[in-house]
């Protein structure tokens, strides 16, 4: 059952290249990409049901640290955690195929779903987080870069090691790194409204959901005026 009111939209476009503030703008309104496909919707379909879609974004001078993500990072420390362009090589492939055995429908075919064929420069300036232990690759995830935000594209890791948060690990590695460039945002993506597979990018300190009518409001705010249904004028 749907709860709250929001417009109905439904768009899409195709850019090659990006600049750094525009990619700011499309973020602050509710777009994400995967390669050159820009895409933003405010409803979509989870499971069984039609669910209004949250976009997620963390204020950073708002941010804390949760003690389960102190945790998280504590658990990890012995791990190598890179920086760098996005590098796809074969243990990428080979992590990304074991992975993607996690998923129960919309199976990804390729890492080339969510980047380009260049995925450093097109559309965007791009990164990774390659984490390793003991010189093998046990996670990597991939975010934009703007003038005033980084933005989560996806995250992989071995499910092997699932009891080690990698996911939760290489966002917070996002976040730490925005931080320390000096970004007034970061975007976690997509979640639904109720619960689902996607909950995990709800639990950051600062959070933001936008009402799909222009505003970012609280995330705590926002869930429960949808819960009364006062979501929107």
């Amino acid at each position: 059952m749907l709860t709250g009111e929001a417009p109905f939209i439904n768009e899409q476009f195709f850019a090659d290249r990006i600049p750094p503030d525009q990619l700011d703008t499309l973020l602050a309104n509710g777009w994400r990409h995967f390669g050159t496909h820009f895409f933003r919707y405010s409803y979509g379909f989870y499971e069984l049901d039609v669910r209004r879609v949250i976009p997620l974004r963390v204020r950073l001078a708002d941010f804390s640290l949760s003690k389960s993500q102190r945790r998280t990072l504590r658990r990890n420390s012995d791990l190598e955690t890179i920086i760098r362009a996005i590098e796809i090589t074969h243990d990428v492939e080979v992590l990304f195929d074991r992975h993607k055995r996690r998923f129960k429908s919309g199976v990804p075919e390729s890492v080339y779903d969510f980047l380009s064929l260049k995925p450093s420069d097109e559309p965007c300036e791009a990164k990774e987080v390659a984490v390793y232990e003991n010189d093998r690759l046990v996670a990597v995830s991939y975010f934009d870069a703007g003038a005033i935000s980084n933005s989560g594209i996806y995250a992989m890791f071995d499910p092997v090691a699932s009891s080690k948060r990698l996911g939760i690990f290489t966002m917070l590695k996002e976040i730490e790194l925005s931080i320390a460039e000096g970004k007034e945002f970061y975007y976690q993506g997509y979640s639904y409204e109720g619960s689902s597979f996607y909950d995990y990018k709800k639990q950051f300190c600062g959070s933001e959901a936008f009402d799909w009518s222009g505003k970012w409001e609280s995330f705590r705010a926002q869930t429960r005026n949808l819960a009364s249904g006062e979501g929107h004028e």
